[in-house]
């Protein structure tokens, strides 16, 4: 008796230790830090004169994009990056909030972005800058610290001093949740000053861009553009819709791909670029292979009856191993889109090269150009 009692306290210290120290463990573990963030808000002038500007956002959105997917933080993460979309100018808004309007809040799912923006028409009516700052300050989730870049482009053509709010209260407000005002004035440079669109340092020290915005931008045909398409196509069928938008989203995500390419060949490359880069293109709200590389328990969460016919009735397993071969081949394609993009952006320089005369800024070239210089200072960087 005297042995087996003294076997079973040896066990329950050794148990109540390895509990112990399984708990401390835990408590001293740390958690996975919040991702840094890159917040752009894009404010747009959508008045009578302006669809020139709609149709460069329309292409510019996905460079844009694909330009953010090279940033990298400090400690080598990489930034989750999110995207808003505010109109003003279009009498038919509010007159009470000065003619603004969200179009979208902060979000990734840069297909609803996209398909906004080809909605877009224009209306004549007055362009509030001012206010138009001020609401994105009040209305939209902006995240605090200093490692997250945060920044705001401003489009349009007219006196910015317009409506009742001025914009120094709107810079002021900027200012004090750490955003950069950028703007961007359809016309020319002289004429964007005598209306009021350099800020100077009252805005976070954003910086002042003139533009063409009737100007076309470069469409260089390149040996890989087929290439990209046919990998496009292909990486499309690696998405497995889920939940109540599931199918709706996997058709939208196609239709986004017709009406970019219809725009112009240079919208279709940029935007397979992006789709070919997953911190960018992230669709786990609705794609089953985005969700559970996010959380891998996911697979055993996910309603049945929501998928595709053909996977409805497979067990768990099965279905684990449906969405890793899908995920396989979506790594692969995306790999493969890349290199073909890589090629395409060297190709695309060499012809430039050969071919030097004075261009005129786009809204393509002052973004890109801002962006490069503004992450620094939220301690990233764009190669």
């Amino acid at each position: 008796m005297n042995l087996l009692f003294k076997s079973l306290v040896v066990i329950t210290s050794a148990s109540l230790f390895a509990f112990s120290s399984s708990a401390k463990q835990k408590q001293t573990t740390p958690t996975n830090p919040a991702p840094h963030k890159i917040q752009v808000a894009i404010l747009l002038d959508v008045s009578g004169s302006m669809q020139g500007l709609i149709e460069q956002a329309k292409e510019q959105l996905w460079n844009m994009v694909t330009t953010l997917g090279k940033a990298q933080c400090s400690d080598n993460t990489k930034p989750q990056i999110e995207l808003a979309l505010y109109e003003y100018g279009r009498t038919t808004n509010d007159q009470a909030k000065g003619y603004v309007k969200q179009l979208s809040p902060f979000t990734s799912d840069l297909d609803e972005v996209s398909k906004i923006l080809f909605g877009l028409t224009t209306n004549g009516g007055d362009e509030y800058c001012g206010q138009v700052i001020y609401t994105s300050m009040d209305e939209l989730q902006w995240k605090e610290g200093e490692n997250n870049y945060k920044v705001i482009f401003i489009a349009g053509n007219e006196d910015f001093l317009q409506g009742k709010l001025h914009y120094s209260k709107a810079c002021t407000r900027a200012k004090s949740k750490g955003v950069i005002v950028n703007t961007i004035y359809c016309g020319s440079y002289e004429q964007g000053i005598a209306e009021h669109w350099n800020l100077l340092g009252e805005c976070g020290q954003g910086s002042y861009t003139n533009i063409n915005h009737n100007a076309r931008v470069d469409d260089i045909p390149t040996p890989y553009d087929s290439t990209l398409i046919v990998l496009n196509n292909r990486l499309n069928s690696t998405y497995v819709g889920y939940g109540a938008m599931g199918f709706a989203n996997t058709t939208r995500q196609q239709e986004m791909d017709k009406l970019n390419y219809k725009a112009s060949a240079k919208a279709g490359m940029k935007r397979a670029e992006a789709k070919a880069s997953s911190n960018v293109y992230n669709n786990a709200s609705w794609d089953l292979v985005d969700a559970v590389k996010a959380d891998s328990a996911y697979i055993t969460k996910v309603d049945k009856n929501t998928l595709p016919d053909s996977l409805k009735d497979k067990t768990t397993e099965e279905l684990r191993l449906y969405v890793q071969m899908k995920t396989t081949e979506r790594e692969l394609l995306q790999k493969q889109m890349l290199e073909a993009s890589a090629n395409r952006t060297r190709y695309i320089a060499e012809q430039k090269a050969k071919n030097v005369t004075s261009k005129e800024a786009t809204l393509e070239t002052a973004v890109e150009k801002v962006l490069k210089e503004q992450v620094q200072r939220a301690n990233m960087k764009i190669d």
